[in-house]
């Protein structure tokens, strides 16, 4: 029989782990304070794009595993509780941890006291200590979980994971072993640590991947001063087992809802303890420049200098997200890079598979549904977001109603034989195009 689980928050984390866990075989019962959002789930309705999701939000609920609400008494009889609460990067850089304080003083007042509360959400080191001494909750077995999903694996992700972190304090193996089990479906390793080295591990993680990619970006760029090509250094690199080939892709840059606020955490938290992290500094402003060495590539591309005029023209733009196979649009390099060809006078359309027409906070980027309306009068066309649908485009059609045959592929994602017998020229990152940096 599986266990009584709560979970606080049905944003991206909180909805997949409730999901996977009913799927698990646990009575989960989700609680979520926007009453739309809770009405829509409840009719089996999920707008977060993500491969199986909303299959499994739809068996849990036939199945009667799964229920959603927005009041929080409903965490009454759970045995334990995920908090999958967004904590979003403060003014200085910290976590914001102001919405999951709040609920933690609604939640002291309705839960049973042998009730495991469980940090899934990423929060600062110290935290999962903190909480077991606030009013309302001391003595209580606080656990950390932290997740690590990837967007648009998050369901494979969370059932087939490689390891599961649980972090507990001295004396809470049994609250541990009770996180532990709910995952035993997934027949994972369970890594057992205490709670600070759970809360690091994942900020170290994120980090390290930040790391990893402003290193192959700036790696791209030193390929075009030299005439290189970035796809065959990386090739061989990805060869070596202590390197592998995962987050060696160049393109506009990193960022989504974890990498850029986990790396200004952790800074932020080095800082406090005086130790001078340059390396993921570095990592963060080398990301900063990404994003401009981006624009001056499109200058580039339509003008023939770096630093030429693009007042006037109107370019194209494939791809919104941060990343393919997710509609999420935190921190996306494609939106910044969009949007700051539109502060250089560019008119901008835009289409991404997942990003409909109308979605807010993306003015002036002009966002189609149709993606060769992109193309028509365009001096360039740019691929921001490497989705494999664009494979599959007509890009003959594309090249008839554009007025310059022009592509800046940021990701390096299309070939010669998916661009077929078109006149394009593509412009990669980092594959020896002479004259684009400054």
């Amino acid at each position: 029989m599986g266990s009584r689980v709560g979970v606080v928050g049905a944003g991206y984390v909180g909805l997949t782990s409730a999901a996977c866990l009913a799927h698990l075989g646990h009575h989960v019962i989700c609680v979520d304070n926007d009453e739309a959002k809770v009405e829509r789930l409840r009719a089996g309705s999920v707008s977060i794009v993500e491969p199986g999701l909303a299959e499994l939000v739809r068996e849990g609920l036939a199945e009667e595993r799964l229920a959603f609400s927005t009041d929080p008494c409903a965490l009454t009889e759970a045995e334990v509780v995920l908090l999958c609460l967004p904590t979003p990067m403060g003014d200085g850089g910290e976590a914001d941890l102001e919405v999951l304080d709040r609920a933690l003083d609604t939640l002291a007042t309705v839960l049973r006291p042998d009730c495991t509360l469980v940090t899934k959400s990423t929060v600062p080191v110290g935290t999962a200590a903190r909480l077991t001494e606030a009013p309302g909750l001391a003595g209580r077995a606080v656990v950390s979980n932290p997740e690590f999903l990837r967007e648009g694996h998050a369901v494979h992700d969370f059932l087939h994971p490689d390891r599961i972190l649980v972090g507990a304090g001295h004396g809470d193996t049994e609250a541990a072993d009770r996180v532990a089990g709910l995952y035993a479906g997934t027949g994972a390793r369970v890594v057992r640590s205490d709670t600070a080295s759970a809360e690091l591990a994942k900020y170290a993680s994120n980090a390290f991947l930040a790391v990893k990619l402003s290193f192959v970006n700036t790696m791209a760029d030193l390929c075009e001063r030299v005439g290189a090509d970035i796809t065959r250094v990386t090739d061989t690199m990805g060869m070596d087992g202590r390197i592998g080939p995962d987050f060696l892709a160049p393109g506009p840059g990193w960022g989504g809802s974890c990498l850029p606020k986990d790396t200004h955490a952790l800074l932020r938290a080095a800082e406090a303890e005086g130790v001078d992290f340059a390396l993921v500094r570095d990592a963060v402003r080398a990301n900063e420049r990404q994003q401009a060495m981006v624009v001056r590539k499109i200058r580039y591309a339509v003008t023939g200098a770096v630093d030429g005029t693009l007042t006037g023209t109107r370019i194209g733009v494939l791809g919104l997200a941060f990343k393919a196979g997710t509609g999420d649009l935190r921190d996306s390099p494609a939106v910044a890079v969009a949007q700051q060809l539109c502060r250089h006078g560019v008119t901008v359309v835009a289409h991404d598979p997942c990003v409909p027409a109308g979605t807010p906070g993306l003015d002036p980027v002009h966002v189609v549904d149709d993606p060769y309306l992109v193309a028509k009068d365009a001096s360039a066309l740019v691929v921001l977001t490497e989705w494999p649908e664009f494979l599959t485009l007509n890009w003959q059609r594309l090249e008839a109603v554009a007025a310059q045959p022009i592509i800046v592929d940021t990701r390096n994602l299309l070939g010669g034989t998916t661009l077929g017998h078109t006149g394009f020229r593509v412009i990669g990152i980092g594959t020896g195009e002479p004259g684009t940096h400054a």
